[in-house]
């Protein structure tokens, strides 16, 4: 319980990456777009390799 004080004046990581989804919201849903294609992309090449 004594951490408490310290984790408290700081803001958490979640915090800070959620407040920054915020004010970043394009770029962020161009990053999610992008990881979300790539990763389809190479699921079906892997389907594709292994078939």
């Amino acid at each position: 319980m004594s951490d408490s004080p310290s984790t408290e004046s700081q803001p958490s990581y979640v915090k800070l990456a959620m407040r920054n989804m915020v004010q970043k919201r394009l770029t962020s849903l161009k990053h999610f777009f992008l990881t979300t294609v790539g990763l389809l992309a190479v699921l079906v090449g892997l389907a594709y390799l292994t078939r």
